[in-house]
């Protein structure tokens, strides 16, 4: 960049807290950026830290919360997609897996983490040297440097490692392994590392209008949905990476891109681990697709479907039959059926896939795509999780010639995200930190894999408030500090931002969070400065959504479980449709 534009600073670690949250508010009114990305998605906040990385004028602004939509509503993997080695999608595959392993092994080893799946043989002769050749391909792209490479199991040692399985679902299997991430948090991260090197990252503030400068787009009109103040951001650029709302905001700018997105639904429903008695997580063919059981702690997250999606795309809803469609697959392999009171939580989510001549979604292309819209605004969409840092690198190339002056090189390679550096020599001092703040040395392990080396802030809030190093009563794999933290520093405006994103207990109690609702709400109301109104409010607003959520999981198709969901009201009473 040109060598005239003032230093960029960042927030110190990438605070995101209520002071932060105003200041650029104040920024982004007053200032001129080179560029302003829409949308707080993994891919927005990929874009953003690519973008501030390369030396430029960064504004990322969200209308809801980070990762509020598709980014925290995946199946939580970093996978090379094995099934698109038979859809000879080769390069796909290549990327993806090189991805992992840079998280893995050098900018998100705190919070992408190894995970083994058993895939079950059922046809002799054929399937186990086809399923090995497929496997072994899949370890030379990438997969056996970091985790290990495959394992062939008899019917016996299958049955050993995964005991739930009926007698007769295998002949025998393959052991492999990919890699896991919470997407939320992982997504939130990576926006904070973004401001940590500069850039303005500002939820709650949504993009109403483009402003134009003859024939290009020079900025956007803001409000601020919280308050329903409005302001004007300038730019030289502005990318738009909404994932399913890319054709709405493509509309609002008056702008045509050359690809549309379809909004393919995905629906997860959780189980409690002992329900299915496995040493490893399973991956299973299905007629359209594969189905996966994945770890997650003290669950399993089973998923998923694979449906066109027409309606709401803020809250997609899962129905009965999409529920039925996951417990039919996964018991006809299982000698104890699951049933629908095994279900602690369900969670639907959209893909923006980009559409194609064939209308069956799995078959969609995973890959992305970067379009000028208009002079002066780029979209970018489709491509998977994974591979958001390649999607970014591709979107801010595509802005070279709006900006000033010479644009660097992509480095995000080599940029660990926050809590990174260090995380490995804490986990070894993890008995003597827990030691030092009177905790299990299991609890300091999971706050490690959350934080990282970020983990002394967390800890840090108990030296003024011991309390706050307790559990929350109801959901007690979490601690009160990281209710105050997530205000503090990780941008948390609302309840439901801490009991469904940043926490997840939302999926991962039966109760879904309004056991603890009032207690997380007087957290965060400490914070923020909530009155009793306030936090009666938010407890009750959360409280709707969850029963709104519980009523579309009974309903028979998407219309009805729709027309319930969205009846529910909004944590951001000022949002309007289309979503910037």
């Amino acid at each position: 960049m040109a060598s005239d534009k003032p230093e960029v600073t960042g927030q110190p670690q990438g605070k995101l807290g209520p002071e932060e949250h105003e200041e650029n508010w104040r920024r982004l009114g007053s200032e001129e950026f080179d560029v302003v990305v829409i949308g707080g998605g993994i891919t927005g906040a990929g874009v953003a830290l690519d973008a501030a990385t390369r030396g430029l004028r960064v504004a990322l602004v969200e209308a809801r919360d980070l990762a509020a939509g598709t980014s925290s509503r995946s199946s939580k993997l970093f996978h090379g997609g094995l099934r698109y080695l038979e859809q000879l999608e080769f390069s796909l595959v290549r990327e993806a897996l090189h991805e992992r392993e840079l998280m893995l092994n050098r900018l998100a080893p705190h919070l992408v983490k190894p995970v083994s799946f058993l895939y079950p043989l059922t046809h002799r002769v054929w399937e186990r040297p086809y399923t090995a050749a497929g496997l072994l391909l899949y370890d030379r792209m990438g997969g056996a440097r970091s985790v290990p490479g495959q394992k062939h199991l008899t019917r016996a040692g299958a049955r050993r490692m995964v005991p739930a399985l009926k007698q007769d679902a295998m002949i025998g299997g393959i052991r492999y392994y990919d890699a896991q991430a919470d997407d939320a948090r992982h997504t939130m991260t990576v926006a904070r590392t973004a401001a940590r090197y500069g850039a303005v990252v500002r939820t709650s503030t949504q993009v109403v209008e483009f402003l134009h400068e003859a024939d290009r787009i020079a900025g956007a009109r803001l409000r601020d949905v919280e308050d329903g103040r409005e302001t004007e951001v300038r730019a030289q650029a502005v990318i738009n990476a909404t994932g399913v709302w890319t054709d709405e905001l493509q509309r609002l700018s008056g702008g045509r891109g050359h690809f549309r997105v379809r909004a393919s639904k995905g629906v997860h429903v959780v189980v409690p681990r002992e329900k299915i008695v496995s040493d490893s997580g399973l991956i299973l063919r299905t007629e359209k697709s594969v189905l996966f059981v994945i770890p997650w702690g003290n669950h399993w997250i089973i998923g998923t479907t694979d449906t066109d999606w027409n309606l709401d795309l803020a809250h997609p809803a899962a129905t009965k039959r999409d529920i039925d469609y996951i417990l039919d697959h996964v018991n006809s392999v299982l000698a104890t059926p699951l049933t629908h009171s095994d279900i602690e939580g369900v969670y639907a989510g959209l893909r923006p896939l980009l559409a194609g001549e064939n209308d069956d979604t799995s078959k969609l292309s995973r890959e992305h795509e970067v379009s000028r819209v208009a002079p002066g605004m780029v979209a970018i969409a489709g491509g998977k999780y994974t591979t958001y840092r390649v999607m970014a690198k591709d979107a801010v190339d595509a802005i070279g010639n709006d900006v000033s002056g010479r644009m660097a090189s992509s480095i995000t390679d080599k940029v660990p995200l926050l809590g990174a550096d260090g995380y490995h020599a804490l986990v070894n001092q993890a008995d003597q930190l827990a030691a030092a703040h009177g905790l299990h040395p299991y609890r300091v392990r999971h706050l490690l894999d959350r934080y990282g080396s970020m983990i002394h802030e967390v800890l840090a809030l108990g030296d003024s408030d011991p309390e706050l190093l307790k559990p929350i009563d109801e959901a007690p794999n979490y601690l009160r500090a990281e209710v105050a933290y997530a205000v503090r520093y990780e941008g948390a405006l609302h309840l439901e931002d801490v009991l469904t994103r940043r926490t997840r207990i939302s999926f991962e109690y039966p109760h879904r969070g309004v056991d603890c609702a009032d207690q997380v709400a007087r957290l965060i109301g400490a914070e923020l400065g909530w009155d009793e109104q306030r936090i009666t409010s938010e407890v009750e607003r959360y409280s709707a959504r969850v029963a709104a959520e519980r009523e579309s999981q009974s309903q028979p198709d998407d219309q009805a479980a729709d027309a319930t969901r969205v009846a529910a009201p909004e944590a951001r009473e000022g949002i309007v449709e289309p979503v910037g």
